[in-house]
């Protein structure tokens, strides 16, 4: 294998126009995206070689823009080849890949967020997992946070995908504290919404159910929901409180990060036999079925080791 192809093995990033080796990218320190967590970003998947829902991920990174108003230099199409090209150079054929767009970084002592420019970054690593796939195949352990409320979305839009995870960390700490993995967090009124980097389903008295506001509208989540609809399996998106889950027979977090992962113990008590139910097997696979249909994916075009090229220096 090449030199070049060797830098970016462990993972390539896009930093200024250049594509670096992931140990060396960095990011300029007063760029707000740092400083105040003013950006908005997404994270897509390739499995097996192959983009998983990438369009999908790239309307909501550019409808977040325009909700934050943000107004990328970059189009849908110049983005989607950026990460395709760190994919590319690293070789990875199962990728975490994310890219992120900020607010830019502020002149001396400017403080008119209108007059910033703003910047794109890029990377793509090993795909990350939530619940490691041995955890999966028994279910994982959550907790619902007891000191720990979501911020409100009156004060962070929640649909815009951003860094503000100073709940959802605490969260975590909370879970750990507990003997546990994972936190789902409620908001102020006791209903469900969400937790570090996924979203929540039930399935209650026959019915699968999942929260509606409050949440990440994650591409995860919409391709579960429309699993559901096409498997005739009764389907509830609304408020979901946090006594449902206490009656739930069983429970599964959704994420670009791990998939469709069941939950096997809730506070420390079994959901339903305290194993993966037969609901949330059954849309498990389908979910990873689903990631070499070509109406749902795309292949990564890889070069070959001996055609790679050297990193690319263009604004």
């Amino acid at each position: 294998m090449s030199e070049d192809r060797n830098q970016f093995s462990a993972g390539c990033a896009w930093i200024e126009g250049q594509y670096v080796p992931i140990a060396e990218a960095r990011i300029p320190i007063l760029d707000t995206g740092f400083a105040r967590s003013d950006l908005t970003y997404d994270v897509a998947a390739v499995w097996k070689g192959r983009f998983f829902r990438l369009d999908d991920h790239l309307d909501r990174l550019l409808a977040g823009c325009d909700r934050i108003r943000i107004k990328p230099l970059w189009t849908k199409d110049e983005i989607r080849s950026i990460m395709t090209e760190t994919v590319r150079l690293s070789g990875l054929t199962d990728a975490y890949v994310e890219v992120v767009i900020t607010r830019g970084v502020p002149g001396p002592g400017e403080r008119d967020p209108r007059l910033w420019t703003p910047r794109l970054y890029a990377y793509a690593i090993p795909y990350v997992w939530i619940v490691r796939p041995e955890l999966q195949e028994k279910g994982t352990e959550v907790v619902v946070a007891r000191n720990t409320r979501r911020i409100p979305p009156g004060s962070v839009d929640p649909t815009v995908k951003n860094f503000h995870w100073g709940d959802l960390v605490r969260g975590l700490f909370e879970a750990y504290d507990r003997d546990s993995w994972l936190a789902i967090l409620p908001d102020a009124d006791g209903l469900v919404t969400e937790g570090a980097g996924f979203n929540v389903f039930a399935l209650v008295e026959g019915v699968l159910r999942t929260p509606e506001r409050g949440i990440l509208h994650g591409i995860t989540r919409r391709t579960v929901i429309e699993i559901a609809q096409g498997s005739d399996i009764p389907l509830r998106v609304g408020d979901l409180r946090v006594g449902d889950l206490y009656r739930a027979s069983e429970i599964f977090l959704t994420s670009t990060a791990g998939g469709v992962m069941p939950v096997a113990r809730l506070d420390g008590e079994p959901v339903g036999d305290g194993r993966p139910g037969p609901v949330t097997t059954n849309i498990r696979k389908c979910y990873w079925d689903l990631h070499t249909d070509p109406r749902m994916s795309s292949p990564v075009q890889y070069l070959a080791p001996e055609l790679t090229p050297p990193p690319k220096r263009a604004c």
